[in-house]
């Protein structure tokens, strides 16, 4: 019965949103929660500290990460650099583009920067491993895996104190993007954004596990 009622309540939240209302922090912490216990991670929905959809998309993005770090952090040196041709990404250069990834919407859409308006410093960490390609295979390498978790955990970490400062309001806030079709301007909003970060890492997560499948014998 609890779980029905906690169910309900964040449905009922979600509908408020849609009609336009506007839920403060303060009364959407109080809606049903999900533990925020890392051993509940199989339980997607609201998570303590967070308002209803922020945790939720943040236990969704907690899922997927886990399952990442699980394919990566037993691997070595040479199976992180492995490349299956000459045109193919490292894990370890792809465990770096999901922290690039994932700096780049924070800079998006905590910050309201412009896409690529960000320092040269922040470019000179992070184009690389963002790009990929030629540049990535040649730089990213020689790393124990440590190194890209913590790297991506580092990142994590900021989203996460940035999204206890945050609200469902902003999560839902739209903005042009680019035409759907022509004459028909579409529109994104910060939870598409970071939907986007977590299908991103779930792409990844299916090619680390093809690469690992191709690891010489």
């Amino acid at each position: 019965m609890a779980t029905t009622q906690s169910r309900r309540k964040f449905l009922a939240a979600s509908s408020c949103l849609a009609a336009g209302l506007i839920i403060t922090p303060g009364l959407a912490h109080s809606a049903g929660t999900v533990s925020s216990n890392p051993d509940d991670l199989y339980l997607i929905g609201p998570k303590d500290g967070f308002t209803p959809n922020i945790g939720t998309m943040l236990s969704m993005m907690t899922m997927m990460r886990a399952w990442v770090i699980r394919q990566v952090k037993d691997l070595t040196v040479e199976q992180l650099d492995f490349q299956i041709d000459d045109k193919s990404n490292s894990i370890g250069a792809m465990c770096l583009h999901l922290a690039a990834t994932e700096k780049y919407y924070q800079l998006n859409t905590f910050d309201n920067m412009a896409w690529g308006s960000w320092d040269q410093s922040i470019k000179d960490e992070w184009d690389v491993p963002m790009g990929l390609g030629e540049a990535a295979r040649e730089q990213i390498k020689g790393h124990e895996a440590s190194y890209y978790v913590d790297k991506m955990e580092a990142v994590r970490k900021d989203t996460i104190e940035k999204f206890k400062q945050l609200d469902d309001a902003w999560l839902m806030k739209s903005e042009p993007f680019f035409p759907l079709s022509p004459g028909v301007q579409g529109e994104t909003n910060n939870y598409a954004k970071w939907f986007h970060v977590c299908e991103h890492e779930s792409n990844h997560n299916g090619q680390i596990k093809f690469i690992k499948s191709r690891f010489p014998e």
